[in-house]
This record gives C-alpha cells, sequence and structure tokens, in this order.
C-alpha cells in the first residue's frame, strides 16, 4: 500500500514565485490545477489567482502554490517545479501518477 502524500513545491519555484512578486510589485498566489482535455486526456491549468476557502495552501516565505479539491488527487506526490531550458522558463509538474505526457508537458494521461 502507497502512502499518499500532497503535492510538493520546489525552492527553486517558491524563489521565482519570490521573483516575480518583486518585479511586479504584488504578490499573487499560484495556481496549479488540473483540467480535462489536451491532446493526452488532462491538462495542468497553471495561472496566478486568488485562494478559494476549500484550496490547499502550499506556502513558503510568504509566496503560496493553491491546489483545488477537485485536482488534488491527480497531484499526489507530484513536484511544482521551476525550470529554465532552451524552449524557455516555466513551471513545470513532475507527477508521477501521470502514464504519459505529451511533449508541450502540458497534457497528460493516467
Amino acid at each position: 500500500m502507497s502512502i499518499t502524500l500532497p503535492p510538493r513545491v520546489s525552492d527553486r519555484a517558491f524563489q521565482r514565485l519570490a521573483e516575480i512578486a518583486q518585479e511586479s510589485g504584488e504578490v499573487k498566489a499560484l495556481r496549479v490545477a488540473v483540467d480535462g482535455g489536451g491532446c493526452s486526456g488532462f491538462q495542468y491549468d497553471i495561472r496566478f489567482d486568488d485562494p478559494a476557502a476549500d484550496d490547499l495552501v502550499l506556502e513558503k516565505a510568504g509566496q503560496k502554490v493553491l491546489v483545488d479539491p477537485i485536482s488534488l488527487p491527480f497531484l499526489e506526490n507530484a513536484v511544482i517545479d521551476f525550470t529554465e531550458e532552451l524552449i524557455g522558463a516555466r513551471f513545470v509538474i513532475n507527477n508521477p501518477n501521470a502514464s504519459s505526457s505529451c511533449g508541450c508537458g502540458i497534457s497528460f494521461s493516467m
């Protein structure tokens, strides 16, 4: 029997959120959600948003990442990270629950 753990946020992702807040002059929470659709069945929705009453709030040094209760089971044991590659810099989800994903990294199947 495996242990169910909530997603975790890397230090690099929290650091990037702090940089964005400093550059913009306002602190916004990053929402990570899972929606139906995309080329593989599910897709990530990563955007800045305000917290809802039933969100899981992952917080460090005043920076917040939000996950709604419907998306939470799809993100069990996942890692929310920030990466800078030749194709650009972006927040990414390293999700052990995804059985496959598309090349863009936004869509996945389970």
